[in-house]
């Protein structure tokens, strides 16, 4: 039984249905997501729509669990109780398919690692497979990916911690936490259980990289997978850092200099930090040095994230939509305001899904000239953020647009950053984005 629907859901469809497998959606709206393609494309296929019934959980033979839904549900809770199997996308994916897996995941910058480790494999020749957790348009969830396995040498997987609740066991080639910060605390009953689920990720994994600005990001004690480092503050002998000389930046490889970040296309601190993942990564499967290197200097980055959309009257806009929790916003501004000549003036706000905001204040005193607040918990963000700058508030994206035009000055940046999810005024991260962005385009 498939539980949730949405495009992960149809995705499971898809792969039972090929296999023949008997199965049944249930999905507690009254109409999800992907239902009409679901009829059209099986229109056998059971539907149970509405109030979750803990007979119908409990009379099934495993449950495949959307990620977008808790299995801290009290249905499913009962059925796992009572001997009924949970599972998930991810979890499938791993037990049916031989091609090694490189699995991602963290609180931040997946995505962009994800696609930067993709980009670097198949610049050097390989067939890579993409997918799983990645946003819009670059989505493609993980079970799509067998269909197209033929002569894969790797697949490149984006994984939440959602999907590794769901997950025995990865098996993965390579495995990393990226970073670590405090996030969906309305779905999980504390910070460390966030933790434990990410950490699923090393389970049986052949090789780990290790972030070594991050505690959060170190395998067990116990395992016996090979170590690969990479750190920005706290830098590797073997592996991947950074050092400064004359004012520039520099990637090192074992403490040589490699280029100078202002080669990058990517800005900010915390870009540097995942283009030196994406680098250990690809030395961990053998990907040639000089190879790698002309891979990151190309990479342009992902739309929704620190994107850069126009200068008006000397003033810069930025679109960072995807910055959905505190963490995301933090290494936003920081990598930002280390970049340029005068101060940001932020946009930020929406549903902060229970989230602490008091973060954001030490970094928003260093680099904010002001903050324009939407949303559901504009407040409180600017209970946690001042006095520490001023803050305004907006009634919509038009309206902040105007607000931060009226307080930048020439050589300012206004950063659309919002440490929340989009939910309580936009359908995503990626309208919102979009919003943003035509509206910027609207003021030239």
């Amino acid at each position: 039984m498939i539980v949730g629907l949405g495009k992960t859901g149809l995705s499971c469809a898809r792969y039972l249905h090929s296999k023949g497998e008997p199965f049944r959606i249930v999905d507690s709206r009254a109409h999800p997501p992907y239902l009409d393609a679901l009829q059209a494309e099986m229109p056998e296929v059971a539907v149970e729509l509405g109030e979750f019934s803990a007979s119908t959980f409990a009379n099934a033979s495993a449950l495949i669990v959307s990620p977008g839904l808790s299995i801290r549900l009290p249905a499913i809770e009962k059925a796992a109780s009572s001997g009924v199997s949970i599972t998930g996308d991810i979890d499938i994916f791993s037990k049916s398919t031989n091609v090694p897996i490189i699995a991602v995941t963290g609180s931040n910058g997946k995505s962009t690692v994800s696609m930067l480790v993709a980009k670097i494999l198949s610049d050097a020749g390989l067939k890579v497979g993409l997918g799983g957790n990645l946003d819009a348009a670059e989505s493609v969830p993980a079970l799509d990916l067998l269909s197209g396995s033929n002569n894969v040498d790797y697949f490149v997987l984006e994984v939440s911690s959602f999907q590794l609740e769901t997950t025995d066991c990865i098996r993965a080639e390579v495995a990393l936490i990226l970073n670590f910060s405090e996030d969906h605390m309305d779905r999980y009953k504390d910070i460390q259980s966030y933790l434990d689920a990410k950490r699923r990720v090393f389970c049986e994994s052949r090789k780990i990289v290790v972030n070594l600005d991050c505690e959060f990001s170190q395998p067990p004690e116990t395992t016996d997978a090979e170590l690969f480092y990479f750190g920005m503050e706290n830098q590797p002998h073997e592996g991947f850092g950074i050092t400064q000389n004359d004012k520039q930046t520099f990637v090192t490889y074992r403490g040589e200099k490699l280029f100078s970040t202002n080669e990058l296309k990517i800005r900010g601190n915390h870009n540097v930090s995942n283009v030196i993942a994406a680098m250990t990564v690809a030395s961990a499967v053998g990907i040639n040095l000089s190879s790698t290197i002309e891979s990151v200097k190309q990479f342009a980055g992902l739309a929704n994230r620190c994107q850069w959309i126009a200068n008006i009257d000397g003033v810069d806009y930025y679109n960072d939509s995807k910055g959905t929790n505190v963490g995301a916003t933090v290494a936003a501004i920081e990598g930002l305001g280390q970049s340029i000549p005068n101060k940001i003036i932020l946009i930020a706000g929406g549903d902060g899904k229970g989230a602490d905001f008091l973060p954001l204040k030490s970094i928003v005193e260093s680099y904010c000239r002001a903050a324009v607040l939407i949303g559901k918990d504009a407040r409180k963000i600017a209970n946690a953020i001042e006095p520490a700058v001023s803050c305004h508030y907006a009634s919509d994206m038009t309206e902040a647009l105007q607000s931060s035009r009226s307080i930048a000055q020439p050589g300012d940046s206004v950063l659309l950053s919002p440490a929340c999810a989009s939910f309580d005024m936009y359908r995503d991260y990626i309208q919102r984005g979009e919003i943003f962005s035509e509206s910027v385009r609207s003021l030239q």
